[in-house]
């Protein structure tokens, strides 16, 4: 059975050598697939009458998610929290879970009606459903 490893350009020998770790910090977030704070990972739909949004929030709770509509701009803002609870005579070897906020802002086409979205939560996943706003019908000047 082969092993399959990960080609790292920083662990090249003459590389290496010269900084000895100095970009591992870096590196480690860089090469590991995700970031302490993830970006928000959104799908967007469209009918002719609304937007429909899907955007990925695991591990949060509903009361800690905010959305706010500008026109056409929607920003989706949550907080992550995670409680520490040590016992003692313990210390934490590795901690890979994080608290801190996560935002994401993005526009669309057409003015939301605020008035007529909803929004759900449920299995980590945030659901929006954005009407669209009517638009008055386009006048057509005359050219003299």
């Amino acid at each position: 059975m082969s092993n399959v490893t990960r080609f790292d350009p920083l662990s090249l020998e003459p590389v290496a050598d010269l900084f000895q770790g100095f970009f591992r910090p870096m590196r480690s977030l860089a090469f590991s697939g995700e970031t302490p704070l993830s970006d928000v990972k959104i799908d967007v739909s469209e009918s002719d009458t609304a937007y429909t949004v899907k955007a990925e929030l695991p591990g949060v709770d509903k009361k800690d998610i905010d959305v706010k509509v500008d026109g056409n701009v929607v920003s989706i803002t949550a907080k992550a929290e995670r409680n520490k609870e040590l016992k003692e005579g313990e210390r934490v070897i590795r901690s890979e879970r994080y608290s801190g906020m996560i935002s994401r802002s993005f526009s669309l086409d057409s003015d939301i009606d605020e008035s007529a979205s909803s929004a759900q939560y449920q299995d980590g996943v945030l659901s929006l459903t954005l009407q669209k706003k009517k638009n008055a019908p386009q006048k057509r000047l005359q050219i003299n």
